[in-house]
């Protein structure tokens, strides 16, 4: 990573030195910096919150960062587009760290930027409404290492990206995951993509086996979960009972045998 980088980041991190403001998630010289910043924004009902995403490749600030934007206050919708004003305005600053200058940009914009999103007009809510319908997913995990670590970092991604469910720890490991079909994919990336766990000599690592069981549109044969849980230390019974009271036996008899 360059110095600019890194400074950059210093500063951003005492700017937003808060409780849950700034967060690294990972740093790498071959893959660059990942770090969050969740941030408030005044709007007219009150003040909201944004999570954003930043990652630095190695050749940033010479290349722009890539971002992600969550939110449990704005749909999906909403976030995407902020996302993309975001890496608009990012392509056209000069090759020098960006990053506190996209976040105060964002911040000084943001009530133009959702006029905008909202004034599309009804065809516009038409695609938001298909967009927004729910899906599921059901995810293997072979092994947690690092588990307080890792089931935290699952419960911040889950709750950035307004995803219910339930995170089954036992043999078999779960992501039972209901959501929109943008936020499951989101979650996949950031499952597959980061550095979630150690490996057998306690350098962190990334989830390489990792398997998608499912990951289709929520039907009518599934109960919608309220809320996203963590339930440890299952056996296979407990697991059975669990899948039952969230009304997910179906996924249960198609794919939990099968890994015992």
């Amino acid at each position: 990573m360059s110095e600019e980088a890194l400074d950059e980041m210093a500063v951003v991190s005492a700017i937003f030195c808060g409780k849950d403001e700034f967060h690294l998630i990972e740093e790498s010289a071959q893959t660059g910096l990942v770090y969050s910043i969740c941030t408030a924004i005044d709007t007219d009902s009150g003040r909201k919150t944004l999570n954003l995403t930043f990652h630095l490749p190695p050749l940033y600030p010479h290349i722009p960062p890539d971002i992600s934007v969550t939110s449990s206050d704005f749909s999906r919708n909403h976030c995407h587009e902020l996302k993309r004003a975001m890496l608009s305005e990012a392509h056209t600053l000069p090759p020098q760290p960006m990053v506190h200058h996209l976040v105060t940009w964002l911040q000084h914009h943001f009530t133009g930027l959702i006029t905008t999103r909202n004034s599309l007009g009804d065809c516009s809510n038409t695609a938001d409404s298909k967009a927004e319908d729910t899906w599921m997913a059901l995810l293997h995990l072979d092994h947690m290492r690092s588990r307080a670590k890792y089931i935290k970092l699952i419960e911040k991604w889950t709750s950035e990206l307004g995803l219910m469910g339930r995170l089954f720890v036992g043999r078999p490991i779960l992501i039972l995951l209901q959501g929109t079909k943008e936020s499951i994919k989101e979650y996949i990336h950031l499952q597959r993509t980061v550095k979630v766990d150690v490996d057998s000599s306690g350098k962190r690592c990334k989830e390489k086996m990792m398997r998608v069981l499912c990951e289709v549109p929520l039907t009518e044969d599934f109960k919608r979960i309220s809320a996203f849980e963590v339930k440890e230390d299952l056996s296979f019974e407990d697991l059975r009972r669990e899948f039952d009271l969230v009304g997910s036996m179906k996924l249960y008899q198609e794919f939990v045998p099968l890994l015992q």
